[in-house]
């Protein structure tokens, strides 16, 4: 039994994400429209996420984005993994740069000027 469901619910998430036919019993047009929907709603958490990649995308962003959904559900960890993956996928395609490495707080205190006594904007 529970393995039967396992797939009954499989085959709804991979019609649901990833474009496949709906399983019997199911409204393919309405399938279709909770499909549109769910990708919309994650696309706008990943922009939200990761104005960058939006910015990389630019005015593709629906398609790119779909393109990338297409065969993957968001991961385990959640959206914030689905962001950073999207902006992976988009940098092996060169829609985007590189990253930058983190800038640390204590990076700052490092490259300062060792003579000063003070950070830069503090009055002498």
């Amino acid at each position: 039994m529970r393995r039967r469901l396992a797939e009954a619910q499989g085959r709804v998430v991979a019609a649901l994400v990833m474009g496949a036919e709906p399983p019997e019993g199911f409204d393919p047009e309405r399938m279709r429209v909770q499909a549109v929907s769910l990708l919309v709603k994650r696309r706008g958490i990943v922009a939200r996420l990761r104005p960058d990649a939006a910015a990389a995308a630019g005015p593709d962003l629906a398609s790119e984005y779909a393109a990338y959904a297409r065969s993957r559900t968001t991961p385990p960890p959640g959206s914030r993994a689905d962001a950073d993956d999207f902006a992976d996928w988009l940098r092996a395609r060169g829609r985007m740069p590189a990253p930058r490495g983190k800038v640390r707080w204590w990076s700052r205190l490092l490259s300062r000027d060792p003579g000063r006594s003070r950070p830069d904007g503090w009055p002498e």
